[in-house]
């Protein structure tokens, strides 16, 4: 089992990286190989909206997003953590989300398992965990569950959410082991998986790349 775990904060040492290492910890106790990365890392530039990514498989921008995409697509497990930003993801993060666009498409996370953490100074870090967790969703990942910690809400609180997160790890690499199955994820996912065929097909003479894909999946 190999578990990659994301940290999309730009300090080193945050509190949204303290629940991560818990995380990975918890999942590492369980037998899990962890990867852990921090995105600020690497250079990863905008998505551009070329469609190259849909028509060829490649993407036209060189950095080390392919990097870190090798990294997700070996993994059973993925945990991706984000501070609160005006209500959202950092922006390393969005970026890394929207470079995986075609991962959408052709549903690449089916098979995988998801965590999320997240961290506010105030409040909103369950939503944004929350949105980690929709993001992989979409992608095809069964979500396990997440961790959102209020620094407002005093140590306590946050201890506590450390512990979470560790229990979180403990769990998600249990879902990898036991190929836990969540029936009505598993809808959802069958109703997506439709909808990308629609829509493949629908584009196939522009999607040539995702067209074969899908094609070679045996799913048209």
């Amino acid at each position: 089992m190999k578990v990659v775990g994301i940290n999309s904060s730009p300090r080193k040492n945050s509190n949204t990286d303290l629940l991560l290492s818990a995380a990975l910890k918890g999942a590492k106790e369980k037998k899990s190989e962890t990867v852990h990365l921090n995105l600020y890392d690497f250079e990863i530039e905008y998505c551009t909206a070329c469609d190259s990514c849909y028509k060829t498989g490649t993407c036209v921008l060189m950095d080390e997003f392919p990097d870190i995409y090798e990294i997700i697509l070996e993994s059973d497990g993925i945990i991706l953590g984000s501070p609160n930003y005006i209500n959202n993801v950092t922006a390393k993060m969005k970026t890394l989300l929207d470079r995986m666009a075609d991962t959408v498409h052709c549903q690449r996370l089916l098979g995988k398992y998801s965590a999320a953490v997240s961290t506010a100074g105030g409040s909103g870090s369950q939503e944004v965990a929350d949105y980690l967790n929709h993001s992989l969703f979409i992608m095809g990942a069964s979500v396990v569950g997440r961790v959102g910690a209020n620094l407002s809400e005093g140590d306590e609180t946050f201890k506590h959410a450390v512990q979470s997160s560790y229990k979180l790890g403990m769990d998600l690499a249990d879902a990898i082991a036991l190929k836990t199955s969540f029936p009505d994820q598993q809808k959802e996912h069958e109703a997506m998986l439709q909808r990308m065929k629609e829509l493949v097909t629908f584009r196939k003479d522009d999607w040539t790349y995702e067209y074969e894909y899908f094609k070679q999946k045996k799913w048209l």
